[in-house]
Order: structure tokens, then C-alpha cells, then sequence
């Protein structure tokens, strides 16, 4: 393809729509919100059509958008100043629907390897900075080569190669130390499991939960501050706030669906004198080992880009 296949928006359009999914994928796995990635890729867009000229075809039209979008990523980054500490300070974080990434049509599978889009990995490269994060991504995620983003970041390959080495390091200071226990496909243990959890939800069953939740389970309610870690401690904290309560707290009602490659419950809760079940919390669940590990909690501004239902 040549840049004056690009003069016109209609051509340009046909050519360039197909990459929209992945590059989204891209910029969620930057900035680690849904919202604002699907604003930036829209802003890639604009961008290259804006600077449509500056394509001479040497490298394929899906580098030359993955380029403009890695540097409106690093654009809208800057404007984040301060490094989070822990998942609690990460107020932007949102997960993704596996709809999403079973829909894309990208040409390479690891643009949505389990690995590279659960959300252990998104919260882990949240701490790291943001050209290291480009480089991490560039280079580990989706091959390239330390030349070419080296061009992109107006840098050397020495110093990419640098970055990269310090990007998986601190990738690795903040991966779960259970990660390489995780089954990438979901056995029929962990859908047993998942089955488990959603009838202890339910049915308001303390023990039930108890039974599958690790001893260092980590829970957390982004974007609410907090890590708490505990499987006892944690069930017995939800229990104190009313959970299992009908009469006072009201009745929960579950239903299944996926986020990054892992299973997530989506809870509506029908309150006392109340005839629908609204929704409540999304639970992206983590399972190693024949237990739930991990447990995020988003709230009920989740659901809609999942296509749950407002009420049951």
C-alpha cells in the first residue's frame, strides 16, 4: 500500500477500521482503563488521518498505527504524575470484556495472550513508568525489535534494551507469586469451583466460601483505596458489612461471565421490600491450586460494558 491510498477518508477508513479492536486492546493494556482507551483510539485515528502524509508505506500500516497510538498513550500518561503504590491507588482501572478480545481480529495471538491481558499483569505494569511500559509492551507483548521501537521512542536500542531489562524486573517484583499456578484455559476443577462461589454467594453460605478461598486471598475494590488479604478475614468482613442477611441486607442473585481471560461474577442484589435485583459489584476471580487467590471487585459502572442486564 501506498500513502496516496490514504487521501481520501473513505478509502482511508476501509484500510485502517480492521486494526481498531486490537489498538483499543493496546491502549487498555497501557493505560489499564477501558474508557480511556477506547477515547484514544479514537484519538489514533484522528491523529493518522490528520498526519496521513507523514505514511510512506517502508513499514506495514498496522506499525505505523501502533506508533501513533503508543505516543497517545504515553501523551494521556503524563498526565498521571504519581506512581500507585497498590491496586487501591490505581483509580482508573476497569477491566475488559473477553468479548472484546475474542472479537478482535488481530493477526498475531499474543495481542491478547491470557498472560498479557489478565489482570495481574495490567495492575503490575500500572507501577511501572511510562516509556518502560511502552518498551515492556513493544518489545515482550508484541515482538517487535529494539531497533524499530527505538525509532518510535526517539531513543537508542541501548537504551530500549536497558529499559526493557528494568521493565521486567520491576514486572516481576509486582506478579502474584502464585501466577505460574494459574491454568490458562480454565479446567473443569476451576469451573467447578467458580460454580462453588456463585452457589455460596447466593445462598449466603460463610462456610461455603471459606472452603475455596485461600489462606492469603487478596481482595480489593478498585477504585476504593485498600488490599485485604485473608480468606477467613476476608468472608468474615463481608458478613459483618451484611452479606447473608436477607432481611436487613437483601437477597443476592449471580451471573457468569469473563474478564482478561479470567472468570467474573457479575452480584445483584434485590434490597428488603424491593422486587428486582439491581446490580451491586463485578468479582474478577484469580484461581490457583484449587482456590481463589484473588478477588477485584469493581462496581456497578462495570456492568454496562459487559451487556449485563440493569436489573433481573
Amino acid at each position: 500500500m501506498t500513502a496516496p491510498e490514504l487521501t481520501t477518508e473513505t478509502a482511508f477508513g476501509a484500510l485502517t477500521e480492521r486494526h481498531r479492536r486490537e489498538l483499543q486492546v493496546h491502549c487498555y493494556r497501557m493505560l489499564g482503563s477501558l474508557d480511556e482507551a477506547e477515547d484514544l483510539t479514537q484519538e489514533t485515528f484522528l491523529r493518522a488521518w490528520r498526519f496521513r502524509s507523514t505514511y510512506a508505506g517502508r513499514a506495514s500500516l498496522r506499525a505505523w498505527l501502533y506508533r501513533i497510538a503508543t505516543n497517545v498513550c504515553l501523551d494521556a500518561l503524563e498526565r498521571r504524575p504519581r506512581m500507585p503504590t497498590d491496586v487501591g491507588e490505581m483509580l482508573w482501572l476497569q477491566p475488559i470484556p473477553d468479548e472484546l478480545l475474542s472479537d478482535a481480529d488481530e493477526p498475531d495471538a499474543e495481542v491478547v495472550a491470557r498472560e498479557t491481558i489478565e489482570l495481574a499483569f495490567l495492575v503490575a505494569i500500572q507501577h511501572l513508568p511510562p516509556r518502560a511500559r511502552a518498551v515492556l509492551i513493544l518489545r515482550d507483548v508484541l515482538g517487535w525489535r529494539a531497533r524499530d521501537t527505538a525509532e518510535l521512542l526517539e531513543t537508542s536500542e541501548a537504551s530500549v534494551n536497558s529499559a526493557l531489562q528494568r521493565a521486567r524486573a520491576g514486572l516481576k517484583e509486582h506478579l502474584p507469586a502464585r501466577r505460574s499456578e494459574w491454568s490458562a484455559d480454565g479446567s473443569a476443577a476451576d469451573r467447578a469451583l467458580v460454580a462453588k462461589y456463585m452457589e455460596a454467594c447466593e445462598a449466603g453460605d460463610a462456610a461455603a466460601l471459606k472452603a475455596i478461598m485461600a489462606e492469603d486471598l487478596r481482595f480489593s475494590m478498585p477504585p476504593e483505596g485498600g488490599m485485604y488479604v485473608g480468606g477467613d478475614a476476608n468472608v468474615d468482613l463481608w458478613f459483618e458489612g451484611g452479606l447473608g442477611d436477607k432481611e436487613n441486607f437483601g437477597e443476592l442473585r449471580v451471573a457468569l461471565t469473563f474478564a482478561n481471560r479470567q472468570p467474573a461474577v457479575a452480584n445483584y442484589v434485590k434490597r428488603p421490600g424491593s422486587d428486582v435485583f439491581v446490580p451491586m459489584a463485578l468479582d474478577v476471580l484469580t484461581i490457583a491450586g484449587g482456590e481463589i487467590t484473588e478477588i477485584l471487585a469493581f462496581p456497578l459502572t462495570a456492568f454496562a460494558a459487559f451487556g449485563l442486564p440493569e436489573t433481573l
